[in-house]
């Protein structure tokens, strides 16, 4: 039977022996050093900005003019999580926003969306609303009820976490209704006591319906299964372990990383509060949990404060935090994008990520199009480079375009003056560029532009003339 109504949560068979409390003294005795993954800290900080504008996209499209006053957005600066000024924000893509002014009156500027980036939205919709997309999302959903220690959810901590389960922005409406086998939202009356008073306020939380027992299966557990058919629950399964470039284990980390590997492995979806907090065998259901939460998330990655607040729920903060602390091989913490972020290092092959989703594929064109112009001006500059070096224009009268000075001032053969007045002129402006000048315009914009100009001309029409002149 595929799913069962919930009674009881079994709990873990297996019971600690006593080098188990000897091995987290020990683990704690080693010191760790963080060494940057310079791959996985791109894969991050490439992101920076991409949520921000996905969040201010949702907000003036959900405006029937498709369009939002720019006062509007700076007072939801926070609510957006923009990390500049929100016009800085606008400005620096220009491929994504637009500004105008309605009715041609300069006095209060709004913000549409570009035709590039509607077109990228429509397709977006179109994968959130097939049915595998719908499926994976409430299959997502349901594991990360199930992972829990209790059956319910707040749905604030849902919506801190809907980013990276890929979850759509109005999952509550659309995505909860559709599979009322799998959750429902219910409405709980909250008690709390401050100054001596008893008040009350209602909380929305998503709340488990039924159990799965095929998704109740780790990603660990899968792998085990493939490689041996009869897999004997509890036995101890490795986890990947992947270390910076760079990262040195002395023979004392390395000791004790064997040693934990070979402990029993606790699924993530048993029941393990029987287990000593400080424990090495409660460490691994620790770090079985992030594992299992880290792949059941679409980027394989969330900000750490987003974990540590659903293990504060769940009343294993301590846990999770010196889980991401002590095994630096199998999580990599990046400070790219101003706060923590947690990666599972197994999930990424230098910056790209392994397993393709099209969620992410269209997050990476979401990204493309933010930087096209960038790209774009970087196109220009190269080849305004290219002209100025003469690359394309060997005579020089490429480079030479846009001075000041044109060529028709120190060499004009259309004049009718002989060459020796010519030859004047040009010594003159020479002398001028070769020589230090004293005066007020020594550090004129047009003294600056003229100095390798004119010596290079110069001395290339009159190689005998200047060779000897100081």
């Amino acid at each position: 039977m595929l799913f069962k109504i919930i009674h009881t949560r079994s709990k873990s068979s297996y019971r600690p022996h006593s080098d188990s409390q000897f091995f987290r003294t020990f683990f704690e005795e080693v010191e760790i050093k963080f060494v940057r993954d310079r791959g996985l800290d791109h894969a991050v900080e490439k992101e920076k900005n991409l949520r921000p504008m996905q969040n201010l996209k949702i907000l003036i499209k959900s405006e029937p003019s498709k369009s939002l006053p720019l006062s509007i957005i700076t007072q939801k600066k926070d609510d957006l999580k923009i990390p500049i000024r929100p016009i800085e924000f606008i400005r620096k893509y220009p491929s994504i926003f637009e500004e105008f002014f309605p009715g041609n009156v300069r006095i209060h500027p709004h913000v549409r969306l570009t035709q590039e980036v509607l077109s990228l939205d429509a397709e977006e919709q179109l994968i959130h609303q097939s049915d595998s997309f719908r499926r994976g999302a409430a299959d997502r959903l349901l594991k990360l009820l199930m992972l829990c220690r209790v059956y319910e959810i707040p749905l604030k901590l849902v919506d801190r976490l809907k980013w990276d389960l890929g979850l759509p922005d109005n999952y509550i409406e659309t995505l909860v209704p559709e599979f009322p086998d799998y959750f429902q939202v219910k409405n709980v009356m909250i008690s709390s006591t401050r100054s001596g008073n008893v008040r009350g306020s209602n909380e929305d939380l998503l709340e488990l319906v039924c159990w799965n027992d095929e998704l109740s299966v780790s990603v660990m557990e899968n792998r085990a299964m493939k490689a041996e058919s009869a897999y004997p629950q509890g036995s101890p399964l490795k986890f990947p372990l992947h270390f910076s470039k760079g990262f040195d284990m002395d023979e004392k980390l390395k000791k004790l990383i064997d040693v934990w590997q070979k402990l029993p492995y606790i699924s993530p979806y048993e029941n393990a509060s029987h287990l000593q907090p400080k424990s090495g065998i409660s460490d691994r259901w620790a770090v079985a949990v992030l594992h299992e939460l880290l792949h059941i998330l679409v980027p394989k990655k969330i900000e750490q404060d987003n974990i540590l607040s659903l293990g504060e729920y769940l009343g294993i903060r301590s846990r999770f935090k010196r889980a991401l602390v002590h095994h630096p091989g199998i999580f990599y913490l990046s400070s790219k994008t101003g706060t923590y972020t947690v990666v599972l290092r197994e999930a990424y092959k230098r910056d790209v990520l392994i397993e393709k989703h099209p969620l992410m594929d269209m997050r990476n064109r979401y990204i493309h199009l933010m930087n096209s112009v960038k790209e774009a001006q970087k196109g220009q500059q190269v080849k305004k480079v290219e002209r100025d070096v003469g690359e394309d224009d060997p005579s020089g009268e490429e480079r030479e375009k846009g001075i000041r000075l044109s060529d028709s001032e120190v060499e004009d053969d259309s004049d009718d003056e002989d060459e020796e007045t010519d030859e004047a002129e040009s010594s003159k402006v020479a002398h001028e560029t070769i020589a230090p000048s004293k005066g007020r315009g020594a550090h004129s914009r047009s003294s600056k532009w003229k100095k390798p100009l004119r010596t290079t001309k110069i001395a290339r029409r009159y190689p005998n003339r200047t060779s000897g002149r100081r």
